[in-house]
């Protein structure tokens, strides 16, 4: 009998960036929340590549200010990898189990498609996150996707595809 291979813990970090994006989609009147993993995935993204989230900004509006760089030290927390739909992080199942578990988010099934949004307590915690120098940039680019990038997933996963042709051509399981 071998022994299960260690499984890391999701990180805190990667954890309070899922928590700051789907709370900003959540602040709506209609507080819908962001509907479907693909969405999710994509607007991580382009949270987490902001690189990519210039030019895509570039591209779409080119006389709104992207704002400042969430990330100032520059480097990826963690890759996302090609996958089916375009850029993927396995992580996903294991951060949204952790938010749901915490009970910081609230996931709702209609159909096959599941929405994130966060509880009251997810929002507390997003807001308290929000106000520290650290995640202040991460939320005013969280905000920033949902005013110009509220699109459905499989439009995003378009969007991307079209500017990124990089990500098309790269095989499955590529590393971005």
């Amino acid at each position: 009998m071998t022994a299960a291979p260690a499984t890391r813990p999701p990180a805190a970090d990667a954890q309070a960036r899922l928590l700051l994006l789907i709370d900003v989609f959540s602040e709506t009147k209609a507080a819908r929340g962001i509907e479907g993993r693909m969405k999710l995935a994509k607007l991580d993204f382009l949270l987490r590549y902001p690189d990519r989230f210039n030019t895509l900004m570039a591209n779409r509006r080119p006389n709104v200010d992207a704002g400042e760089n969430p990330w100032l030290t520059g480097t990826i927390e963690q890759s996302m990898i090609r996958y089916r739909y375009g850029p993927w992080d396995p992580a996903y199942y294991a951060l949204l189990g952790a938010l749901t578990g915490k009970g910081l988010i609230e996931p709702k099934h209609e159909d096959a498609v599941a929405t994130y949004c966060t509880t009251r307590a997810g929002h507390d915690v997003a807001r308290a996150l929000a106000e520290s120098e650290s995640w202040r940039p991460v939320r005013a680019r969280a905000v920033l996707l949902r005013r110009y990038f509220n699109l459905t997933g499989l439009t995003l996963k378009n969007l991307i595809y079209e500017t990124f042709p990089d990500i098309v051509e790269a095989d499955w399981g590529t590393h971005l």
